[in-house]
């Protein structure tokens, strides 16, 4: 999961990235994406969006779990600001 959360980071900052080695804000993305990985496989069930199947039971992960609302907050902001504001022209 880590892996998979680190391989995400780089292509969303288009930056080679070793999760052994890089920066805190970089390592704590990388928690949480891998956190929310987690979440999502301990369920044992299938995502559509952001809402899961596990077995004859359906669950909307906005209506029932806020913990992963805040992971995803979270991951969200740090990318932020790891991708930093960008100045320039289109």
């Amino acid at each position: 999961m880590i892996k998979r959360a680190e391989v995400t980071l780089e292509l969303e900052t288009d930056t080679s990235i070793d999760y052994a080695d890089c920066t805190d804000a970089q390592k704590e993305f990388i928690t949480v994406l891998a956190a929310i990985h987690a979440v999502c496989y301990l369920t044992g069930g299938s995502a559509v969006g952001l809402n899961f199947s596990v077995g004859d039971q359906n669950v909307s992960v906005l209506g029932k779990a806020p913990p992963l609302d805040v992971l995803q907050a979270e991951l969200e902001r740090i990318l932020r600001g790891i991708k930093g504001v960008y100045l320039g022209r289109a």
